[in-house]
């Protein structure tokens, strides 16, 4: 991954508390994973930031050696990531999810 496209991931965590790199939109998602991660934060009504990975190749390939992790869609919350759609879906069915955003001082609907 070059500088510039590590930078430019780098800097769209750190511009927004919840980050998800994802296929598609918040509005279009297009993937079914991405659509999952997307239900789970609008149910919790988190204000995310939703990175379209399928317009920008270079981010595709990048997000999956900044994160060291193989798939996306990812989340990231105030620049940790937390993981892909199998694991934010366990940590919302266990409430840990809202905890972590909780802690990180995100607003969750209650």
């Amino acid at each position: 991954m070059d500088t510039a496209t590590q930078e430019r991931i780098r800097q769209q965590i750190s511009e927004s508390p919840v980050v998800l790199f994802m296929k598609g939109t918040p509005v279009f998602p297009q993937c079914g994973f991405s659509a999952a991660v997307v239900q789970i934060l609008s149910h919790l009504g988190v204000k995310f930031k939703g990175v379209d990975v399928l317009s920008d190749p270079s981010v595709r390939q990048g997000i999956k050696e900044f994160s060291n992790w193989p798939t996306i869609p990812q989340l990231y919350v105030k620049g940790e990531f937390i993981g892909g759609c199998d694991i934010v879906r366990e940590m919302f069915e266990s409430g840990e999810l809202q905890q972590v955003l909780e802690e990180k001082g995100v607003p969750v609907r209650a």
